[in-house]
């Protein structure tokens, strides 16, 4: 696993710790996509995309609650890495009006978080867990991950986000920055949308 660098893991099933879908839940309601999901997955989604049957990152998210907990290193043989869940996260909320939580890593200086996350979504819970406990095959062996996490939110009930999600971390409203100027590289790039939510940068 790695924050947004070009690091292969050889693990597909790190699940998300028990207490931490009890709380995607209290946000969502109900949670209809698993786009990433694993056959050892907790999350009890109404729709779990598994490859190979499913490729999460191709198949519809035509759905009102997505949780996502993708996969942190860069895939070889799709070419995919963690920008292209966060991409489809922030394009289903801007789509469909799909409320969506994602377990990520912590990496607010990639173009990914620059583009899908500070411009695009409502709100971020930076974990106060130092070493979160993922699931390894849908057990508890207690390794810690080697990153810190954040659980990102698009949607438009910021205020429940908060309500749940303040005892596991630092809870910020970033919704003033969506379209705002974000510096990627030597450029400052204003990140819009149209009405046909095509992607305009200006």
């Amino acid at each position: 696993m790695s924050a947004g660098r070009k690091i292969n893991t050889s693990s597909q099933s790190w699940g998300t710790p028990h207490k931490y879908i009890e709380a995607v839940k209290k946000v969502l309601g109900r949670i209809c996509l698993d786009p990433c999901s694993n056959e050892y997955s907790v999350v009890d989604a109404e729709v779990e995309y598994i490859l190979p049957k499913h490729d999460g990152l191709k198949d519809s998210w035509n759905y009102s609650t997505i949780y996502v907990n993708p996969p942190y290193g860069i895939d070889k043989e799709r070419g995919t890495s963690i920008k292209n869940w966060l991409a489809r996260c922030a394009e289903a909320h801007r789509e469909y009006g799909s409320q969506v939580l994602a377990l990520v890593p912590v990496a607010s200086n990639t173009a990914h978080w620059k583009k899908y996350v500070f411009t695009q979504a409502k709100g971020v819970c930076f974990l106060y867990d130092t070493r979160l406990r993922f699931l390894v095959k849908g057990i508890d062996i207690g390794k810690g991950a080697p990153m810190a996490c954040a659980m990102i939110y698009w949607g438009d009930n910021f205020q429940q986000f908060y309500n749940v999600f303040i005892q596991y971390g630092a809870v910020i409203d970033i919704s003033n920055l969506i379209n705002e100027s974000i510096a990627v590289g030597q450029n400052n790039l204003r990140f819009s949308f149209a009405t046909s939510g095509t992607f305009i940068g200006a």
